[in-house]
């Protein structure tokens, strides 16, 4: 039997491998000059903390789900805090590197956010079908 974070883990991975085949194909496509050279460290940057968050996410909605709503909202605050900290903290150090970057990280932000909140959805909402005693 396949835990929830295992089959997170699987489906983050080949998302991301999809991703990465995507930005190959467009570095030979566009210019060199569209693409961050940080680019390539963005991807696991952006799988770790995509499965952190999940991992805390998780044991949140099996602790009590009616908390769950608020422990989301500010889970998803402190990262896009964390994220700005080290979007500003790359574009102040390379200042040539800044509007590439800028772009890169937000769409990957964008990408991993968006598969993040769309497998928690889903996971709670077959979690609170299954265990309907959790939600007070």
């Amino acid at each position: 039997m396949k835990t929830p974070y295992i089959s997170f883990l699987k489906n983050l991975l080949i998302f991301s491998f999809i991703i990465v085949i995507l930005y190959i194909i467009c570095s030979f496509i566009l210019p060199e000059s569209y693409f961050s050279i940080a680019l390539p460290y963005l991807f696991p940057f952006y799988i770790a903390t995509t499965l952190l968050s999940y991992h805390f996410m998780l044991k949140s909605l099996h602790r009590r789900f009616s908390k769950f709503v608020n422990r989301f909202m500010a889970a998803t605050a402190i990262k896009l805090l964390w994220y700005v900290i080290i979007m500003v903290s790359y574009i102040l150090i390379f200042r040539s590197d800044a509007v590439p970057f800028a772009i890169s990280f937000f769409i990957l932000y964008l990408c991993y956010t968006i598969f993040e909140t769309i497998s928690l959805v889903r996971y709670s909402k077959s979690y609170v079908n299954q265990n309907p005693s959790n939600q007070s």
